[in-house]
């Protein structure tokens, strides 16, 4: 009973601490933004572009188990049970920009749009404020990374999110269709990221599936750009090899051009990444060798379903489920490289 006693008398001081905000002063920072933007369902916060942190209380009279989403189907917040009765307080940063999802692509809705899902959801308040120090980690990729618009497909940095905790933001540029070579040369995409990055930025860079006809010279010097460009704004490269494809040799191995990103030239692509990153002193995250041990591990019936095989014959692109459980690889690999700090980091998700 006394356990329960202090998880109520926690729950409303931080229920007082998120509603009752005075008014605000001449000069006072801008009130936050609350639950009288809700409905059951969704927020709506009409803010500018930005970075903003979200803080929420969860629970209710009965048990509950909530989850946040996000603007272009971002998972923010993984599924949080809660007991009936209690409160549990919960923060995210979420970065806001137009176009809200690809670069690319539509617009969006402005301001910041938020889900409230889960088994059984109660959001029982929620507090909206723009993020005074925030770190952010970009995302340079194609659709295996982006921000995928519709189901069933989802990128592996679309459910980033969920694992980091208030204070880094995921700012997810990839673009469907994307190579080194498009993403250089088009206005909408390396010239836009470039002048974003602040000292200290982190800047994941996985570009590979696209880049079929880039021969390897190209291909090198064109990572050593986005390389050279992050460093010069005083943000750090982070290389990031491809994710396999789905495409089994008779053994059940993966051990094959298409399955391992080499492409017609046979240029060997997780190589010259790998190179590239050794030659450059550039962190390395080698997405390529942990999914090609997590595909063969599962076997091929049992890897269905991390890609779209099933639902649209597809063995390149991941399903919600395989974008979740690829980005809690790259997550695993920013702890254990000591990329970002471990209390900002969310070890359920």
């Amino acid at each position: 009973m006394r356990r329960f006693n202090l998880a109520v008398l926690a729950a409303l001081s931080l229920t007082t601490a998120l509603t009752a905000v005075p008014a605000r002063a001449a000069g006072d920072a801008p009130r936050p933004l609350g639950l009288d933007h809700c409905t059951a369902t969704a927020c709506h916060f009409d803010v500018p572009p930005g970075t903003y942190d979200v803080q929420v209380l969860l629970g209710g009279d009965a048990a509950s188990r909530t989850g946040l989403g996000g603007e272009t189907r971002r998972s923010l917040l993984p599924e949080t049970a809660v007991a009936a009765g209690e409160r549990a307080a919960r923060s995210f940063t979420v970065n806001v920009r137009t176009p809200e999802g690809e670069p690319t692509g539509p617009a969006g809705t402005p301001g910041l749009d938020l889900t409230i899902g889960g088994g059984a959801p109660a959001l029982a308040d929620i507090r909206v404020t723009p993020a005074r120090h925030a770190r952010r980690l970009f995302l340079v990729g194609d659709s295996t990374v982006c921000d995928q618009p519709g189901d069933p497909y989802s990128g592996w940095g679309q459910q980033l999110p969920q694992y980091l905790r208030k204070g880094l933001s995921v700012a997810n540029y990839a673009d469907s269709g994307e190579s080194t070579v498009s993403y250089l040369q088009n206005p909408q995409l390396w010239a836009t990221v470039e002048p974003l990055i602040r000292p200290g930025d982190l800047v994941l860079v996985q570009l590979a599936h696209n880049d079929k006809t880039t021969d390897a010279a190209t291909y090198r010097a064109n990572l050593e750009t986005l390389v050279d460009g992050v460093r010069a704004r005083g943000g750090e490269p982070v290389l990031v090899t491809p994710i396999v494809r789905r495409w089994f040799n008779s053994d059940g191995t993966l051990d094959n051009n298409t399955a391992l990103l080499v492409n017609g030239l046979g240029v060997d692509h997780p190589a010259v990444i790998r190179s590239v990153a050794a030659a450059e002193g550039v962190p390395l995250i080698d997405l390529t060798a942990k999914t090609k041990a997590l595909v063969e591990s599962l076997g091929v019936e049992g890897s269905k379903a991390l890609y779209l095989s099933n639902e649209k014959r597809d063995n390149t692109h991941t399903s919600v489920h395989g974008a979740t459980v690829y980005a809690g690889l790259v997550r695993d690999e920013l702890l254990a490289q000591h990329l970002v700090p471990a209390g900002l980091v969310r070890a359920e998700g």
